[in-house]
């Protein structure tokens, strides 16, 4: 057996530190504007209402809530205990089965769309792009987005800044990196990007949660994480002294089509 790498094993203990904190990425993590499912609709060319979809990395149903109000006909795949526990108590109706995007539970050809919100980068995408056209009827698409921070708004760029420096990241690049060359290296599919700008108001405490419930934060020790959150606070209440915070998000959306007709 192969020993993981470094790298590959921190990978690891970021995408399954989900499951202890799943209560609190369901009361705090954003959802979807309205907007972004117009674009999926209209780049698709298709309404979603009576679609089958597939909504992989669906955590405890954000995203799915979502496509479900929009009429389409949902199925989740998830491969976390306690973000799929959590997702069943949100959503009872809708089917979730175990399972990733790098070997999905499906048969062939079963879905109109397969959608992946904030969950691509936890993929292998050499394996999950021959696993969406496996899955994915002729014709059908593979939807990937992610809210990411508006960085030209100064304090969220401020904010960012911290936390680079905290904890020894580049969330700047992250967002430019989020193109067709991270969603598929082999070049077998072609994305296409749309950037759809949002926001909410919500409590101090609902940010700072929301904050805390990224896998940076999860798998850091724990008087670290606070000891940022307690400094964030006070950053925070500088720019929103009410403690009414306004967040701004872009949702990075690239989608790409499946060819309407099978090789003969």
């Amino acid at each position: 057996m192969t020993t993981p790498s470094a790298d590959e094993a921190a990978h690891a203990a970021r995408a399954h530190s989900f499951n202890a904190a799943a209560a609190q990425y369901a009361a705090h993590r954003p959802s979807y504007p309205p907007a972004l499912f117009d674009a999926i609709e209209e780049l698709t060319g298709r309404p979603l209402a009576g679609s089958r979809v597939v909504d992989v990395g669906a955590g405890t149903g954000i995203a799915t809530a979502r496509l479900h109000a929009r009429g389409a006909d949902v199925i989740a795949v998830e491969p976390g205990d306690g973000m799929a526990a959590e997702f069943r108590r949100a959503l009872p109706g809708v089917p979730v089965v175990r399972g990733s995007g790098n070997a999905l539970p499906l048969t062939g050809h079963c879905a109109d769309l397969l959608t992946y919100a904030q969950a691509w980068h936890w993929t292998d995408p050499a394996r999950a792009v021959p696993e969406a056209v496996r899955v994915l009827r002729p014709g059908g698409a593979l939807a990937l987005w992610w809210n990411t921070d508006a960085l030209d708004v100064p304090w969220i760029a401020e904010a960012a800044e911290r936390t680079d420096r905290h904890f020894g990241l580049d969330l700047s690049a992250e967002k430019r990196n989020l193109g067709a060359r991270v969603a598929d290296p082999t070049g077998r599919l072609g994305f296409l990007r749309r950037d759809i700008r949002w926001s909410r108001r919500v409590p101090l405490d609902t940010h700072l949660a929301n904050i805390g419930s990224h896998s940076v934060f999860l798998t850091q020790e724990a008087e670290r994480s606070a000891a940022y959150l307690a400094e964030e606070r006070r950053h925070v209440l500088d720019v929103f002294p009410d403690g009414i915070v306004e967040e701004t998000y872009d949702v990075v959306l690239l989608l790409a089509t499946t060819p309407s007709t099978t090789a003969a």
